[in-house]
């Protein structure tokens, strides 16, 4: 079964607070997984943040929709527990309680109309919506990343060759591979075909070397490429490489890292644009959001 989304889970997150004790966040959360039926890995799958899974974060909102209209409380951070009116609506046996709902209570009523204002202010949002406003942001950053990588390794691919090289040096760097730019840049040796061969350091101190090989290619690398790779590793006598190509490797070629000795990184065009934005090579920030939440131990009297 999928992860339901917040409105589904509200019938059954109230069921759970019916009998007016106080409820933890992981005591809600493993109850309504059992109830769905959700596995562990649905359980764990997080948002594209990665700061949050979503089903907490489902069952979050949930939650923040039943306080606004009165229907759950929380007398401390991380506590919930029904209220008389939530009580109220259980007895009136709902087949479900959604949004529209919701919006008999006029607390309800106030905080939709409030969120639907900001909402017209901006173009192209959606009020009604079975995603959590996180889950807007976060596979709205995700489809913003995936568009710039796309961008990101068109634009490598046009690069003529001594660029290719520079990148892949800088991007060594920015991970920490080389030691300095002066080592790294005598490491790397030139070819006139797009490609590069080289060793570097591991780290600043060198304890030990990398050889590296990329390829700028439109084809597939398939197990033949590799196992040169792996010749080369063995004539250096380095006992770990990266393969970096602006493509991608056949099914067979990543069987073969797995079954030789010498350790071998494949890095296909897209895991090269992700690491190429994730340590801001070719890329410049535009803006930035943070999000934030109320601090419930800040407003605790105790």
């Amino acid at each position: 079964m999928a992860i339901p989304d917040f409105q589904t889970l509200m019938l059954p997150l109230l069921h759970h607070l019916a009998d007016g004790t106080e409820k933890s966040n992981q005591e809600t959360v493993d109850a309504l997984a059992k109830e769905f039926v959700l596995t562990e890995a649905e359980v764990a799958q997080l948002l594209p943040s990665g700061q949050q899974t979503v089903f907490r974060n489902r069952i979050a909102w949930a939650k923040s929709h039943f306080k606004s209209a009165g229907l759950v409380e929380s007398p401390r951070r991380g506590i919930y527990r029904v209220t008389d009116r939530g009580r109220e609506v259980l007895k009136q046996n709902p087949d479900r309680i959604d949004l529209k709902f919701l919006d008999k209570f006029p607390e309800h009523r106030e905080f939709r109309s409030s969120s639907r204002k900001k909402e017209n202010d901006s173009p192209n949002v959606a009020v009604e919506t079975e995603m959590t406003p996180e889950e807007h942001i976060a596979f709205g950053h995700q489809q913003i990343r995936d568009e710039l990588a796309i961008d990101l390794l068109r634009r490598v691919k046009e690069c003529p060759p001594e660029f290719f090289e520079r990148l892949v040096i800088e991007l060594l760097l920015a991970m920490g591979y080389g030691g300095s730019r002066l080592d790294a840049g005598k490491a790397v040796g030139h070819s006139g075909d797009g490609g590069l061969d080289g060793i570097i350091k591991e780290d600043r101190l060198g304890l030990d070397t990398i050889y590296v090989q990329a390829k700028r290619w439109d084809g597939v690398v398939g197990r033949p490429e590799i196992q040169k790779f792996a010749g080369a590793l063995q004539g250096q006598r380095a006992r770990k490489g990266i393969f970096i190509t602006t493509s991608s490797f056949t099914k067979e070629a990543k069987e073969f890292t797995g079954a030789i000795e010498n350790k071998i990184i494949l890095v296909d065009g897209e895991e090269l644009a992700t690491l190429m934005i994730d340590h801001n090579i070719g890329v410049t920030q535009v803006s930035s959001h943070t999000v934030k939440r109320v601090d419930s131990d800040y407003f605790s009297q105790e």
